[in-house]
């Protein structure tokens, strides 16, 4: 059962907010793809497929948002969204954006470990 309801460090966003994650999270993997294509075809140097680094580190911020409920933008910011885009709420109590701050610095620390991993993996593999 999707949730519909904020929970602090829990879930922020609803299914639109999710729609939404989930869409930057496909734009992220198709820049990835492109750019490792493009690395490919001119026979890149090693240096220039850290690169890859940025629009891994989009898919995977929006696949970990997507998946968990939950924006680390909102997190930060102290604020949520369950209705229309755009359409966003504050969180009041200070101990809830404690919360949300927590989970969304967790959410960014996997982020950028999930993309340091695959751009790795692509400096690893030699073309």
């Amino acid at each position: 059962m999707p949730e519909t309801a904020y929970v602090p460090g829990t879930c922020n966003i609803g299914g639109r907010e999710v729609r939404r994650r989930q869409f930057v999270a496909l734009i992220g993997l198709f820049f990835s793809a492109s750019s490792l294509i493009a690395l490919i075809s001119v026979n890149a140097p090693r240096e220039a497929r850290l690169g890859i680094f940025f629009p891994l580190l989009v898919a995977s911020v929006g696949y970990i948002q997507s998946r968990s409920k939950f924006c680390l933008a909102y997190g930060f910011a102290g604020t949520f969204n369950f209705g229309k885009l755009g359409d966003i709420s504050r969180v009041s109590d200070p101990i809830n954006r404690a919360a949300d701050r927590k989970t969304a610095s967790s959410i960014l620390l996997k982020s950028f470990s999930l993309a340091a991993i695959a751009t790795l993996a692509v400096l690893a593999v030699p073309f």
